[in-house]
């Protein structure tokens, strides 16, 4: 696709800022002796690298910041910090956290699109692309990588990037740690975490339960989750790890998207048709994989994965006809890759190939909702994923200052409905998609302490199936009616990004990106009735700059920032031409966090944070608009030592300026309820146990 004169004209006036800040910066940091750029290792282009060697868009989130006096509700409490990721509904446990990246995402009702997301090096997200966080235990989480841009050349049907969570490892020492978290909204969390080494045996265990009453009516949540991990050394080049988690969520309801006026007039009722009807979801999951790794000497290198996920959904929607639904899910693959490390023409060089194949098994009913109970069935069917991906890359030391990285993918996607319930006639069919990805970046040292990086990503990203088959909207408006696959297509993207990272004076670390994508036959929002999105294809434009700045202010204080500029815009709309030029829904402008942290050698710590939100569109017409807000944070601590006892109570305010806004923003939501309000100023604090054996 080619990118069209004006995105190639805002490219260039981006290429000439960030080339003129690259230069500045070369300048001013020639005198710096150390490498950072060398001290942090991603795991991003599907094998281990430095950051400074990655000709893309890569962010790692560590392990105080995922966990440290958090209450660990959502991915956002520690993701803010990113650039170019828009997160809300932190507070919806049965929406889901929404997760954008450089608007990827963003069409969802519920869940994610548009991202790959990866646990322990196995993926979460299903084959037909729709992704969860239900699951992820933020409470033995080591570290959390983000790739922003298309990842399709690596990672299969994607278009927004990567999230990859990675479990701790237990330490040398073993332990045992307990930990308790209450707070306002009758909120209660209960920890337990172990791991150690045991010879050749390494291990992490941690399960957790959480129960939250929410701010708004209606919003209970019970949660139970298990998270493991145990790696196994068969020999000094050879390990297998083998992961198994478990979740149990029977209440998580849903109080419903409001109109503008009932969020002034009471933000924290529920709508009455998720009253009416009990809106909400529960669920049940469990999930086993096998991940094997072995080196051949220095050169050779393979992985082996394997896993099994089996998950029971049932959903109670705010309406009548149509409005429950429910499935029993087998999703499992696998797949291997091949690394070879060997110089080539007398220059460094490392090829990793490789192949991933899943499959997605879901025995899905569809039954009216009867004020709360189960009604008549009105749709009986077996949707069935199958996806195989084949992979290569290459990474290539021209000089010893640029390095070239190429690679592709070719992607088969495979997906049918058999329809058991023929009372509205066979609605059987199927659906196939096949799509190359390549890819080309360069980096090049411009200094040990500074990379400037470019990069052309492809990307290719197929519908779900509550996207392009099941409910469309009947007559009346009250309900769904059954019909096959609609006709949305797989939507396909280019983008062309320009980016620099390093360091000044051993004490500050920046990181800039500049990209301009062209998107065709995107899959957009195009209305909702209840928890229902209905969907069409569209041309968009997507042009952005991302910024992050770290900064060791003095002896125990960092401060933080991550900037975001957006601006999308619909190039073509087939269905509704009025439309084109309007700037895409519920992602903002701008956004900017800020954080301080301060930590004494006494285990005392504070961190503060403010994150600013610029006003978005709630819908494609651009008629609704969220008004921008910033909301504050601060959260605080300290460690007792007691031999190998460690005590560490923990205290946090949430939106400590008590700001009114809105938590989440559905888009195109039907009857104009788009918003869902956030809690006002609230506390919360707990205690943590642990003891070192």
């Amino acid at each position: 696709m080619a990118i069209k004169m004006g995105d190639e004209m805002l490219f260039r006036s981006v290429l000439r800022k960030s080339v003129s800040v690259a230069l500045m910066a070369a300048v001013c940091s020639s005198a710096v002796a150390k490498n950072p750029l060398e001290e942090l290792v991603v795991v991003g282009s599907r094998g281990e690298q430095e950051l400074g060697m990655v000709p893309a868009a890569v962010s790692s989130v560590g392990k105080d910041d995922i966990q440290l006096a958090r209450q660990e509700l959502g991915l956002d409490e520690s993701l803010n910090r990113v650039p170019g990721l828009f997160m809300q509904n932190r507070y919806n446990f049965a929406q889901d956290l929404r997760v954008s990246i450089r608007g990827a995402g963003t069409r969802a009702s519920f869940g994610i699109r548009g991202i790959k997301i990866y646990v322990d090096d196995l993926p979460i997200t299903m084959t037909d692309g729709q992704g969860g966080v239900d699951d992820i235990d933020l409470g033995s989480a080591q570290r959390i990588e983000v790739m922003r841009g298309p990842a399709s050349s690596l990672y299969g049907s994607s278009s927004g990037g990567v999230i990859s969570i990675y479990t701790e490892d237990g330490p040398e020492t073993p332990f045992a740690e307990a930990a308790a978290t209450v707070g306002e909204f009758d909120m209660q969390k209960f920890q337990f975490k172990t791991g150690g080494q045991h010879g050749d045996l390494n291990y992490l265990v941690n399960a957790s339960y959480l129960t939250l009453d929410g701010y708004r009516d209606h919003s209970l949540v019970n949660h139970s989750l298990i998270n493991s991990k145990f790696r196994y050394d068969l020999d000094a080049d050879s390990d297998i790890t083998l992961v198994i988690n478990a979740v149990d969520s029977p209440v998580a309801d849903d109080p419903g998207g409001l109109t503008a006026g009932l969020v002034a007039a009471n933000p924290k009722q529920a709508w009455g048709a998720n009253l009416a009807f009990d809106a909400g979801e529960s669920l049940s999951q469990q999930r086993v994989g096998l991940v094997y790794r072995r080196k051949f000497g220095e050169r050779h290198e393979i992985t082996l994965r394997n896993f099994y996920t089996w998950r029971d959904f049932q959903t109670f929607l705010p309406f009548q006809g149509g409005g429950v639904s429910a499935f029993n899910r087998f999703f499992f693959g696998g797949g291997g890759q091949y690394t070879y490390t060997s110089p080539l023409f007398g220059m460094s060089n490392r090829l990793t190939a490789g192949f991933d194949i899943d499959a997605q098994r879901d025995d899905r009913q569809r039954y009216d909702n009867i004020f709360g109970s189960v009604g008549a069935m009105i749709q009986n069917q077996n949707e069935n994923a199958e996806a195989y991906g084949f992979y290569f890359r290459d990474e290539l030391s021209l000089t010893d200052t640029i390095e070239l990285a190429f690679g592709g993918r070719y992607d088969i996607v495979d997906m049918a409905i058999d329809d058991k319930f023929l009372a509205n006639a066979n609605q059987s069919a199927s659906l196939n998609f096949s799509e190359f990805s390549p890819t080309v970046g360069l980096v090049w040292h411009a200094l040990p302490e500074l990379s400037l990086y470019a990069n052309y990503g492809s990307a290719f990203e197929t519908p779900t199936f509550t996207e392009v088959g099941g409910p469309i909207q009947d007559a009346s408006g009250s309900g769904v009616t059954i019909t096959g696959f609609r006709d949305v297509k797989a939507q396909t993207a280019r983008s062309i990004e320009i980016g620099l990272r390093g360091s000044l004076w051993d004490r500050v670390d920046y990181d800039v990106a500049a990209y301009t994508m062209a998107v065709k036959d995107e899959i957009v929002n195009d209305g909702t009735l209840g928890n229902v999105g209905f969907f069409e294809n569209a041309d968009t434009n997507r042009n952005g700059v991302e910024a992050s700045l770290v900064i060791d202010v003095f002896k125990g204080m960092k401060m933080t920032t991550a900037y975001t500029y957006s601006d999308f815009t619909f190039d073509k709309y087939p269905t509704n031409p009025a439309l084109e030029g309007n700037t895409m829904p519920v992602v903002p402008n701008q956004q900017l966090f800020l954080e301080l942290a301060y930590t004494h050698e006494s285990g005392l710590y504070v961190t503060w944070d403010i994150l600013w939100v610029d006003e978005l569109f709630a819908n494609n017409a651009n008629t609704v608009t969220n008004p921008a807000y910033r909301v504050a944070n601060i959260r605080f601590g300290r460690d007792f030592q007691f031999g190998n006892l460690t005590l560490s109570p923990f205290f946090g305010i949430n939106n400590m300026f008590n700001e009114s806004y809105n938590g989440n923003v559905r888009p195109n939501s039907f009857g104009g309820r788009f918003f869902e309000p956030a809690p006002d100023q609230n506390a919360y604090g707990g205690l943590t146990a642990r003891y070192n054996f």
